[in-house]
């Protein structure tokens, strides 16, 4: 049940992640999330993906939702293995059976 969202592109720039999807998560005003406990207090969608985020990797420090974009930065930089799996988070993050 849910889509997949289509991950259009993937950009590692220093220790920046730049995720455009094929569709919006956010309104135009975006939502950006300091760290895990700020995700936590959320109650939006935008909130429960940079949540789950953070859970996944613990060098993550600060996600920024913004329409059909997540930009995601990592303490110690991006790698492929990395930048894949956080991808791979958002991509599937409207799916409730994988």
């Amino acid at each position: 049940m849910g889509q997949t969202i289509e991950i259009l592109s993937t950009k590692a720039i220093d220790r920046m992640l730049i995720v455009d999807t094929d569709r919006s998560i956010t309104g135009q005003d975006g939502e950006i999330f300091n760290g895990i406990e700020a995700a936590r207090r959320g109650v939006t969608l935008a909130a429960r993906l940079a949540l789950r985020i953070f859970e996944s990797d613990d060098a993550v420090d600060h996600v920024h939702a913004m329409s059909n974009t997540v930009t995601i930065r990592r303490l110690s930089g991006w790698d492929a293995e990395s930048s894949d799996g956080t991808a791979a988070i958002v991509g599937s993050f409207f799916r409730f059976y994988v």
